[in-house]
C-alpha cells in the first residue's frame, strides 16, 4: 500500500482503544522518552524551569488574541478534533485555539494543561481529512509529552544567547541544542504517525505535506512529482548538497515536508500502520513495564539502519570510508598475525 494511491472512499475509522503513545513514537524518540520517564524528578525539574515562562501566561495570551474552539466557535474544527481524539482513545482533551496566520501551522503548548493552537490558514486550506490529520498530530505531541523537549530547547536557546560572549560555553551549548533539535525532528516524525492513525487516511497525510510545502491549491501540484522530489532530496546531488542539507536542518525543529512524506511512506510500507489498525499495538496499561534497554537498542538500530540504507552522497561516502578503514585494519591485523605466527615458528626452530 502506498500513500499516493490510497484513494478509498471514506470509511468508519477504527477506535484504537487503550493505545499507548509508544505505538506511534519513532524509535529514536521513544528511546529518549522512555529514558527520561525513568529519571525520577525530571518532570518536576522541567516544570519548575517552565514556570519561568508561566504556562498560564501562554494560555491567557491565546485566550485574549485567538479563538477558543467549541461547539459554537469553529464547530467544524471542534467536530474533527473530537473524531481524531476518539480514534486515539483520548478522553481528557486539551483546549484548541485558532490563531490568525495565513500559513498552515499547528503546535502544542504547555505541560500541566497542554493546549493546541492551529492557524486560520490550516482551517481555510485543509479539507476535513487533512485537518483531522493535523489535529491528530498535535494530539500525538500532547500524549507523548513532547512539551518537555520544546521547553528544554527554549531554555537552552535562551541560555546560549546569554553566554554567547563565552566561546567555550557557547560551543558546548550549541552542540547540545543541535542534539535536541535532532531529537525534536524525530518527535515530529512520531506526530506524523499519530496524525495518520487519527485520520486513518494515508492520502490525506500526503496532501497535508504537499499543502504545507506549496500552499492550498493542489490542482497545481502532482503527487508523483512531489514524491520524486522527496527521492531526489534524500539521495540526489553530491557532497556539496549533503553539506547544505546539514546546514539547513541542524538547528531546525521540523523535518522538511518531502522528507516527512518519505518517512511516513516507509512506516506504512513496513506494515506497522496496518498492524496497529488490526489491533496489534502496545497498550497504555503496559507503559510502566516499558524497557529502557530495549527502547534504547531500538533507537540505536534505527540510526544504524538509516546509515546503512541512506542514499545521501555524504552518508554513502562515509560508509565506503568506514568499509575501507575496516578492510585496512583487517588486512593489517591478518598481516601482523601471520608475521607473529611465522616468527614464532622460526623462533621455535632456532
Amino acid at each position: 500500500m502506498t500513500i499516493e494511491d490510497d484513494n478509498r472512499p471514506a470509511r468508519q475509522r477504527v477506535a484504537l482503544t487503550g493505545i499507548s503513545s509508544r505505538a506511534w513514537e519513532h524509535p529514536a524518540d521513544r528511546g529518549a522518552l522512555t529514558a527520561l520517564r525513568e529519571l525520577r524528578g525530571f518532570d518536576d525539574v522541567v516544570r519548575g524551569l517552565f514556570g519561568m515562562w508561566n504556562e498560564r501566561g501562554f494560555r491567557l495570551s491565546y485566550l485574549a488574541g485567538a479563538i477558543r474552539v467549541d461547539h459554537r466557535q469553529y464547530p467544524r474544527v471542534h467536530g474533527l478534533f473530537a473524531e481524531a481524539a476518539d480514534s486515539l482513545d483520548v478522553t481528557e482533551r486539551p483546549e484548541v485555539y485558532v490563531s490568525q496566520s495565513p500559513f498552515i501551522t499547528s503546535k502544542a503548548i504547555g505541560m500541566d494543561r497542554p493546549f493546541i493552537v492551529i492557524s486560520t490558514g490550516a482551517v481555510e486550506k485543509l479539507d476535513d481529512d487533512e485537518l483531522r490529520t493535523l489535529l491528530g498530530r498535535e494530539i500525538g505531541h500532547v500524549r507523548s509529552g513532547h512539551a518537555v523537549y520544546q521547553t528544554i530547547m527554549t531554555l537552552l536557546t535562551r541560555w546560549v544567547t546569554s553566554v554567547s560572549w563565552l566561546p567555550v560555553g557557547a560551543i558546548a551549548l550549541r552542540a547540545i541544542i543541535a542534539a535536541m533539535y535532532e531529537w525534536w525532528r524525530k518527535a515530529e516524525l512520531s506526530a506524523d504517525r499519530a496524525g495518520l492513525l487519527a485520520a486513518q487516511d494515508p492520502a490525506a497525510s500526503l496532501r497535508l505535506f504537499m499543502k504545507q510545502a506549496g500552499g492550498g491549491d493542489l490542482s497545481q501540484i502532482d503527487t508523483a512529482a512531489f514524491l520524486e522530489q522527496a527521492a531526489e532530496y534524500e539521495g540526489g546531488g553530491d557532497l556539496r548538497d549533503s553539506i547544505h542539507k546539514i546546514g539547513m536542518t541542524a538547528f531546525s525543529g521540523e523535518p522538511v515536508p518531502v522528507a516527512r512524506a518519505a518517512e511516513l511512506q516507509k512506516w506504512v510500507d513496513s506494515g506497522d500502520y496496518g498492524r496497529i489498525l488490526g489491533g496489534d499495538y502496545p497498550r497504555r496499561d503496559d507503559d510502566r513495564d516499558a524497557s529502557v534497554t530495549a527502547d534504547v537498542k531500538a533507537a540505536a538500530a534505527s540510526y544504524r539502519d538509516s546509515f546503512r540504507d541512506s542514499p545521501d552522497p555524504l552518508v554513502t561516502f562515509a560508509r565506503k570510508a568506514a568499509g575501507g578503514a575496516a578492510d585496512l585494519v583487517g588486512s593489517a591485523a591478518r598481516g601482523a598475525r601471520n608475521w607473529a605466527n611465522g616468527r614464532g615458528a622460526n623462533g621455535d626452530g632456532a
